[in-house]
């Protein structure tokens, strides 16, 4: 018990750090002949990261303190940036500097300008800012030409050059780009994983008389597991669509801070079990919220229209591969573990509740912090 109760302090002492946001930057480049203009917003937390701007260290970037860096910003950003076409490297620079508020922070707006050599090929993107800080660093790129076409891309330390073309490679390196964040989506999204989770645990029992049993046949956990699976990926795709697709919005800090409810009721029906046979209703109902969740990956992208239903495509695809992954991973491990009392009084009951506590966490700081 004294374990216990140490796991639990010590769990929601770093349970703050563990409900971090994601570091995303959003380049938008436009090309006429050999002008390139565009915009680069950087979040203010990741500029203080790389670039030292909180003069007074009171931990607040005030506009003077960002002002009072442009210079700084002029000379050593623009390195992390680079143009290049065929006829060589391009010039760029930074002519503007504004602040401007999303969902998840102040950022800092730079207005970009450059020249390119002649005409002489596509336009290619190589972004390097914050990958030596932070590797989950991403930088969402959206390219037009002189004929309107926009595409789009994913910048990560693995993938940090966009070659811009037209043509089925391109689009199918749009869309494998997508599939690929909406994988690491799924895996860097702890409340996803604990939701599923939660629900998971308990597929491989059978609650009778106020007690849980082992499930008798493979087969029976597998129809479980594919039910609630299912019920889950339905739910979230449906709300990633209609958000994505502007059809349907919710603030971003309710739909974070729902989310962190339904891990917290998940986990607790493990503990105190009320609802023990609906568990697809469950998966599909707080389904839908998670689906909001995941679509605040995109609705902060600003996808142009062309290219949505590619990122959407292509971003779902990843999820559900990263979903896919976890459940074969873990379940055979459940099952093989299922008859012995370690899984319910430590997997199912101890595991549970400290996800309940992680979660309470997690709803009391996103109900407090936008």
């Amino acid at each position: 018990m004294r374990r216990l109760l140490l796991a639990l302090v010590l769990l929601t002492w770093l349970a703050p750090a563990t409900a971090h946001r994601a570091s995303d930057a959003f380049v938008t480049l436009s090309r006429d002949g050999s002008e390139v203009k565009g915009s680069w917003e950087i979040a203010l937390r990741d500029l203080e990261a790389a670039i030292t701007i909180d003069r007074d260290r009171d931990r607040q970037i005030t506009w003077g303190e960002l002002s009072a860096a442009r210079s700084q910003l002029e000379q050593r950003l623009p390195p992390f940036l680079t143009l290049a076409t065929d006829g060589g490297p391009c010039t760029l620079r930074i002519d503007d500097l504004q602040v401007s508020q999303r969902v998840d922070g102040r950022y800092a707006w730079l207005g970009l300008a450059g020249d390119c050599p002649g005409n002489s090929g596509p336009l290619s993107v190589q972004y390097r800012f914050m990958f030596d800080i932070d590797p989950t660093h991403r930088a969402i790129l959206a390219l037009s030409d002189e004929s309107g076409t926009v595409q789009t891309a994913v910048l990560s330390p693995s993938a940090d050059r966009f070659p811009a073309g037209a043509g089925a490679s391109g689009r199918f390196a749009q869309f494998a780009s997508y599939v690929r964040e909406g994988v690491l989506h799924i895996w860097a999204g702890y409340d996803h994983i604990l939701f599923m989770l939660s629900l998971l645990l308990p597929c491989v029992l059978v609650r009778e008389s106020g007690n849980w049993r082992a499930v008798a046949s493979g087969r029976e956990v597998l129809r479980e597991v594919l039910i609630v699976v299912t019920a889950f990926t339905i739910a979230h795709s449906v709300t990633l669509s209609l958000s994505v697709l502007d059809l349907v919005r919710l603030p971003s800090r309710l739909v974070e801070s729902v989310i962190a409810l339904t891990v917290l009721l998940a986990a607790l029906n493990n503990v105190w079990p009320l609802v023990t046979r609906h568990r697809a209703a469950v998966a599909l109902g707080f389904g839908l919220i998670h689906g909001f969740g995941f679509a605040s990956a995109l609705g902060e992208v600003g996808l142009p229209t062309g290219a949505r239903l590619l990122g959407l495509a292509g971003f779902n695809v990843g999820v559900e591969l990263g979903q896919l992954a976890i459940v074969a991973t873990v379940m055979p491990l459940l099952y093989l573990l299922r008859s012995t009392p370690v899984y319910q009084r430590v997997v199912l009951q101890a595991g549970s509740l400290l996800v309940a506590v992680l979660a309470s966490v997690w709803l009391v700081e996103r109900s407090l912090t936008g």
